[in-house]
């Protein structure tokens, strides 16, 4: 009767009781066709009856230096990569280029500085993709000091020494406004993602979008903002939806109360502009009909939307396919990669009613 897997059993043992060399024993579990069909029976007929499992993979591939898995990072839960649409559209790119290649894909999260630190140099990978939408510049110090190929995404810094990918937020968010201008809207509200970090839902000052600390914010508020200069319309007011449900209706509320509410809704992206149209229908407006609305990021979500919703799209399978390259230790990125965003003209916009 075999026995029960002995972790204590080394390859040297089963060799010994075998009555073989080391090496023919290391063939046996890695290299078995070099070896005699008597052979290879008889040595894994000992190493069943010690209980040795085998040689461990893992560190079979610690020894050669690779592990073929790439690490996906972010300073958020877990859930997070499952419930945020843009992070959960980047991993089922990710993992779709990682499953073309044959490499596996680890996910590393943690709330505190102490935690972060451990999940980072103990994740058995060969390259990290930093996904820096919070706590960006934190996370590439912790990454750097592992010393393995990784690539930050949406990170506001400009310090040129980080190799990172990401989107033309002004100008994407410019020809969203323009857009809609050439449409014919001429009275605009912008839901925003996070400005800051205190207070609830609710508008924003010029200064305060400027001077946040989340520069998606305040680099798409720009892009609006230049094209509606442009046009002579004014900078239209800036609200923080605090990025979920609740707040986008609160500040929907807030907007529809004016006498002379906007005909078109520039949101910051497709998961507040989702929520704006049924805060817009369940309130009696119409979408296009009452008010367009504009995304941005192109989720798949917005495709099957009612209605389809008018998007900036980010080219998502390009930049997974260039950060997947690097971290496995291919092409690596050097300073900032800047790709362009685009329009995807859907159900959801129209020109305004005369």
């Amino acid at each position: 009767m075999a026995r029960q897997t002995d972790t204590s059993i080394k390859l040297r043992d089963v060799a010994k009781a075998a009555g073989v060399s080391q090496g023919t024993a290391s063939n046996v579990f890695s290299k078995p066709e070099l070896v005699r069909d008597e052979v290879r029976e008889h040595v894994l007929g000992v190493a069943k009856e010690l209980g040795y499992a085998g040689p461990s993979i893992t560190g079979r591939l610690l020894r050669q230096g690779r592990v073929n898995a790439v690490g996906v990072a972010a300073i958020e839960p877990l859930s997070y990569f499952f419930e945020d649409l843009w992070a959960r559209q980047l991993m089922s790119e990710i993992s779709n280029i990682c499953d073309s290649r044959g490499a596996g894909v680890a996910l590393v999260s943690a709330r505190n500085d102490e935690r972060l630190a451990w999940n980072i140099q103990s994740a058995l990978v060969d390259g990290f993709i930093l996904l820096c939408v919070e706590g960006g510049e934190k996370l590439v110090e912790v990454t750097r000091q592992r010393q393995l190929p990784y690539v930050a995404l949406a990170i506001g810094t400009a310090d040129s020494t980080i190799p990172a990918i990401g989107v033309d937020n002004v100008g994407g968010a410019r020809v969203a406004a323009e857009h809609l201008i050439g449409l014919g809207h001429k009275r605009f509200a912008i839901l925003s993602t996070m400005i800051g970090d205190d207070g609830g839902p609710g508008r924003r000052s010029e200064s305060e979008v400027l001077a946040t600390i989340y520069s998606t914010s305040r680099d798409r508020a720009f892009g609006y903002w230049q094209a509606l200069e442009i046009a002579g319309l004014g900078r239209a007011p800036v609200f923080d939806t605090r990025e979920d449900a609740a707040g986008t209706y609160s500040v929907m509320a807030e907007i529809f109360a004016a006498e002379e509410p906007p005909t078109a809704i520039l949101a910051m992206s497709d998961k507040i502009a989702m929520y704006a149209v049924e805060w817009l229908f369940r309130n009696g407006r119409t979408v296009p009909g009452d008010v367009s609305v504009v995304g941005f990021d192109g989720v798949p979500e917005g495709a099957v939307a009612t209605p389809k919703l008018t998007t900036i799209a980010q080219p998502m399978a390009e930049i997974a396919r260039r950060a997947v390259d690097a971290a496995l230790g291919g092409v690596q990125v050097e300073g900032r990669q800047m790709l362009q965003a685009e329009l995807v003209v859907r159900e959801s916009t129209a020109p305004p009613r005369s």
